[in-house]
């Protein structure tokens, strides 16, 4: 009959449990790094999380709404400076324009300089020219213009080259010619100067001169003709008529009447 063994001793258990012990100690070396790892995870996971709250998918609408409103501020930025080059080219242009608006009035008025100055040559030549044609006393040209509603300011140019040297004096007067109600008129030098009895308008020259002064036109009168008269210290009275188209323009050629 076999006998049962004996139990281990404590020397026997002491020697079977020494094994166990470097697993032991390689499992908690290797708990370290893995728990670690589980913290890097956690906190990269948690990273991308609140990087997907912050940072929108560019499909969501925020992220739309938020590249249009981008877009508009470039735009409106790309509008304000597109203004401002449209006002610089208007205030550009205006300036160029005024320029050129003055420099035609200025043209113009040189122009006219020119015109006049070549009239009045024209004018000394026929007068006192070797060439010039010998002529008595005669209203050259005759000019009106208008002081108000019926006040009126006429210079007339008087010439005479025939006796050279002398002297021309007298008195110019005037009259006119129109309708006033559908009627023909004439108005005589009194009525034109408003005064009964006027006195004619002095000249004294030797080549030519220049008189001056004021008429008045009753209301509702339409002037037609006006008819200027000479009437020298000796000789016969003259009497030259111009329409008083001609006589409201620059200058008016005369039409003798005998």
């Amino acid at each position: 009959m076999n006998t049962p063994a004996p139990p281990p001793t404590s020397q026997d258990e002491s020697t079977q449990a020494e094994p166990a012990t470097p697993l032991g100690q390689r499992l908690a070396a290797r708990r370290g790094p893995i728990l670690a790892g589980v913290v890097a995870v956690a906190v990269a996971f948690g990273l991308w999380g609140v990087w997907r709250v912050v940072s929108p998918d560019p499909g969501d609408p925020r992220a739309q709404l938020e590249d249009s409103r981008r877009d508009s501020r470039g735009q409106q930025r790309e509008i304000e400076h597109l203004q401002q080059r449209v006002a610089t080219l208007g205030r550009s242009d205006q300036i160029s324009r005024d320029a050129n608006r003055d420099l035609q009035s200025t043209l113009a008025e040189r122009d006219e300089e020119i015109a006049g100055l070549r009239a009045d040559v024209a004018f000394y030549e026929r007068l006192v020219g070797s060439t010039a044609q010998r002529r008595g006393l005669s209203v050259h040209a005759l000019r009106l213009q208008p002081l108000n509603n019926t006040a009126w300011h006429f210079t007339g140019t008087l010439t005479q080259n025939l006796n050279r040297g002398a002297v021309s004096t007298g008195q110019l007067t005037m009259t006119l010619e129109g309708t006033r109600n559908g009627k023909l008129e004439k108005l005589a030098w009194a009525d034109l100067r408003q005064q009964p009895s006027a006195p004619g308008v002095g000249y004294s020259f030797k080549y030519f001169q220049q008189v001056e002064g004021d008429i008045f036109l009753p209301e509702g009168f339409t002037p037609v003709r006006v008819a200027v008269r000479l009437v020298p210290r000796s000789g016969a009275a003259i009497e030259q008529s111009f329409s008083w188209a001609d006589a409201t323009r620059d200058v008016a050629p005369a039409t003798a009447t005998p």
